[in-house]
This record gives structure tokens, sequence and C-alpha cells, in this order.
């Protein structure tokens, strides 16, 4: 079974509901996961979105996930694994929330499975630092695709 990331709130490559965007409640969306390889010590997660104005722009970046959890549950913006800090400066999930009329933007959820249990990053850190310093301990990444648009 190949290592796999979706959401019960959208399918890939469909529109994030609001809820989790801006325009809504800006909860982070429930995940999913599944085919984690053998060796996997722990996940991290980021969300990307390339469209925006300005080249890509994070949204969420957390990491030390333990490696028997296999979702992440709607809503916890400040629960649970370490959060790195976004491009709003904050250090919790902001969802997608691109300029009212620049068209369709697509929201790369990044999942890597590490052959660490831990990762040696400083808190205070971005989200781009916090995906280079699991790069060398990443075994295998999953991706999901959401889109929204204002």
């Amino acid at each position: 079974m190949p290592f796999a990331l979706s959401s019960p709130a959208f399918d890939a490559g469909q529109p994030i509901p609001a809820v989790y965007t801006c325009d809504g409640a800006n909860l982070p969306p429930p995940l999913a996961w599944h085919g984690a390889p053998a060796g996997t010590q722990s996940f991290v997660l980021v969300i990307e979105d390339p469209d925006a104005p300005g080249g890509v722009f994070r949204h969420w970046g957390i990491y030390d996930i333990p490696a028997q959890q296999s979702a992440l549950t709607e809503g916890g913006k400040g629960e649970g694994p370490a959060h790195a800090v976004n491009d709003f400066g904050h250090a919790f999930y902001d969802g997608p929330c691109p300029p009212p009329g620049h068209g369709v933007h697509h929201y790369h959820f990044r999942l890597a499975a590490l052959d660490s249990p831990r990762l040696d990053f400083a808190p205070g850190g971005g989200v781009a630092a916090l995906w280079r310093a699991a790069r060398p301990y990443m075994i295998a990444e999953a991706e999901l695709i959401g889109t929204y648009r204002r």
C-alpha cells in the first residue's frame, strides 16, 4: 500500500470547504494517512500555496508527530505536535486566504515520514526552514492538493 494522505473534508484536487479558510472558522481540516514505510519514527506536515502573488506562501508546519499517529482531527490550532511559524507570522494554522479575484489557488498538504523520532528544530523557526531541516530524515512523502478561490 503506497504512502497516501487524504481528508474526509475534501477530495484531492477539489475545493477546500470555507470553514477551513479565512472566510470561515479558519480551522485546520481533518487529515488521515496510511501506508507509512517501515522505519517511520515521526511525521512532518506543511501546507503551501505556490500560487500566491509573492511566491510560495506557507500556511502551516507541524513536526514531531508520533509515528503511531495516522490522523489529525479538525481544529486544534495550538494543540499537539510542535508548530513552525507560518508566513503570517503565527505558530499555528492559518487557512487559505488568497487575494479576492486572484483565481484558483492550489494548497499542497505535504506529509513526510521521517526516520528520526524528533527534529532538532528551534522554536520560532519558519515553515520553509522546517521542511529543509526534515529533508535529510525523509523516507517517504505523501501529498494532497486542495483548491480555494475568493
